[in-house]
């Protein structure tokens, strides 16, 4: 496959406008035309992990967290070193961040299948701003508008496309002096049997279906309106919850401390060590602004990155228990299941098990309850 189809499929899988407003998601360097045969998955864009793309003679290295967040304007330091590492390896180098947070499939569910989780669903809704077109057309030259609207970019939901919704009823008008009318007469009253037709577009195809109207249209004013629509993206959010057999916190947390990657870190839980969990709420990565969230549906939260004040407070005002995990280890998960889906369009795939969690020991302690 070129590089530029397994980023088109990237794209449909972990879309971009899915990501934070501040993240940096998609190819960093590469050229579009090379081919790739082969992929290595990680979460972090580290120089061990360069080092093994490198090893592995990969064509794609293709992490969770991006290089850089922010604009660069040269390629220097430990950064700039690895990209140029990867360059001359002939490497391209792709991310899905954020947005492969709330897609799905994405980090979150691959997060709640570790974990066991059953009936899950997103904890945060996403909805996307739509246009919804209506225009009035005669019958007869309804199928050719339909046809001429679509291929502008109206009419796609999901996994269909060409969708459109007409109602049959009768228009009427008047052709004033100046008018070359298709149907009727100069001075005349005239009424139509014409069909409503309604389609939706993405703002950005506004222009091109505006101009695909008025070119297919028999009518020499067609009369139609763009209005704008919110729609809810079905199985889209950030995070997920589900349920799990009722169990103690101590021992729900033992299952999270054998179903992800061991980190110096470890798994840390905080409150009542007999309270009982059903339902459990996960964040992949800092999930520190879905406790509140989380409390109202869960019984326990499994995020990363918490501090001490954060969920001193969260407990204090009654909020649900608390799982914490080492970052990496919260979202290492996806690159196996991205890497099985990869696998399945013909690529050779490789999973990074380097643990890239910065920190590198741990002392001390106690696991008393």
């Amino acid at each position: 496959m070129r590089l530029s189809d397994v980023v088109t499929q990237l794209d449909e899988w972990f879309p971009p406008d899915l990501a934070e407003t501040w993240d940096s998601v998609g190819l960093s360097f590469g050229d579009p035309e090379a081919e790739i045969s082969s992929v290595l998955l990680a979460v972090d864009p580290t120089a061990a992990v360069a080092a093994q793309a490198r090893e592995l003679d990969v064509d794609l290295l293709l992490t969770h967290h991006p290089l850089w967040l922010s604009p660069v304007t040269g390629l220097h330091g430990a950064k700039g070193r690895l990209a140029q590492d990867l360059i001359r390896a002939g490497i391209a180098l792709f991310n899905a961040h954020t947005n492969a947070d709330r897609a799905q499939p994405g980090v979150n569910d691959a997060l709640a299948a570790r974990l066991g989780l059953g009936d899950v669903e997103p904890m945060e809704t996403v909805t996307e701003d739509l246009l919804r077109l209506t225009v009035y057309i005669p019958a007869a030259h309804r199928e050719r508008l339909i046809d001429a609207l679509s291929q502008a970019g109206a009419g796609s939901i999901g996994d269909y496309d060409r969708c459109a919704y007409a109602t049959s009823g009768s228009g009427t008008f008047r052709p004033l002096s100046g008018a070359d009318p298709h149907i009727g007469e100069v001075g005349r009253v005239e009424q139509v049997a014409e069909d409503r037709l309604e389609m939706v577009l993405p703002p950005g195809r506004l222009g091109a279906v505006a101009s695909a109207l008025l070119a297919a249209h028999p009518y020499e004013e067609p009369a139609y309106d763009f209005t704008e629509i919110r729609r809810i993206v079905a199985g889209t959010g950030l995070g997920r919850v589900g349920t799990v057999p009722r169990q103690s916190l101590a021992d729900f947390a033992g299952v999270v401390a054998s179903a992800l990657p061991a980190t110096a870190a470890g798994v840390r839980f905080a409150g009542s060590p007999a309270s009982d969990v059903q339902r459990v709420a996960v964040v992949g990565g800092s999930g520190a602004s879905e406790l509140g969230r989380a409390s109202r549906i869960a019984d326990v939260i499994v995020t990363a990155d918490l501090k001490h004040h954060t969920v001193d407070e969260h407990l204090a005002e009654g909020g649900c228990a608390v799982v914490d995990v080492a970052h990496w280890s919260s979202e290492w998960p996806w690159c196996p299941a991205t890497a099985d889906r990869l696998a399945e369009l013909g690529l050779q795939t490789h999973v990074s098990e380097l643990v890239t969690d910065p920190w590198t020991g741990h002392v001390g302690g106690s696991n008393e309850s």
